[in-house]
């Protein structure tokens, strides 16, 4: 890795090192604190079955703990888009949590004189989609939009919530999530900064589970 004459790495490598030490840190506290499950016989509930399991439920359990992952998924954000970014958005529940949280955080990170951040959710409609209420909609109206998830399984739940983006008016700007399990099948041709990424093995259909066949028990939590 280049260096100065006095040996020392530059500030854009400095910044570079502590991004992806915030990473590495950021996954192994996902595994130890049970956020991220691996090794594990997980029943997804749509017919498939896998070995990886992000409980989303033990991440937002105590709100200081979404909070610190927050704050490091802000660290690992370029510069640019924390200061770009005028409104939050994602979809219920864990999504919308996750960026009520970044908002007010990206506030601390910016000038008095900066104007505030907004937050907008989505909502589940009666089609199993999401929506966006009259409300949020005004609010995304030629507004500059960070879409924020707690995992990032194909990017299809991104691609749904970008189209609300773009029809209220709004410009997507980015995605971020706290884990990314590098499986996208969507290109949304913005910038998607994960805190935690992990390849994770491949599901398999409930039937044709090897898993079952081996009779490993599902596991339970």
């Amino acid at each position: 890795m280049p260096a100065s004459a006095g040996g020392r790495l530059q500030p854009s490598e400095v910044h570079v090192d502590k991004r992806e030490a915030l990473k590495e840190k950021a996954l192994e506290d996902l595994r130890q604190s049970e956020v991220l499950m691996i090794d594990g016989h997980f029943d997804y509930g749509n017919g498939y079955h896998g070995r990886v399991y992000l409980n989303v439920h033990q991440l937002f359990r105590h709100p200081s703990t979404i909070w610190r992952f927050a704050q490091d998924l802000i660290d690992v954000m370029p510069s640019e888009l924390v200061q770009r970014t005028e409104v939050v958005a994602g979809p219920a529940t864990g999504g919308a949590l996750l960026a009520h949280t970044i908002a007010g955080l990206l506030d601390s990170r910016r000038s008095l004189t900066h104007p505030p951040c907004s937050f907008a959710p989505f909502n589940n409609d009666a089609g199993g989609g999401f929506a966006l209420r009259r409300f949020y909609r005004a609010e995304l109206k030629g507004k500059r939009v960070l879409l924020a998830d707690d995992v990032r399984n194909t990017g299809e739940t991104f691609a749904r919530c970008a189209a609300l983006v773009h029809e209220a008016g709004g410009t997507l700007v980015g995605t971020v999530e706290i884990y990314d399990r590098c499986e996208p099948n969507v290109d949304l041709k913005v910038p998607n900064i994960a805190l935690a990424e992990y390849r994770a093995p491949e599901n398999f259909k409930a039937g044709d589970c090897p898993l079952c066949t081996q009779k490993v028990p599902i596991t339970r939590f």
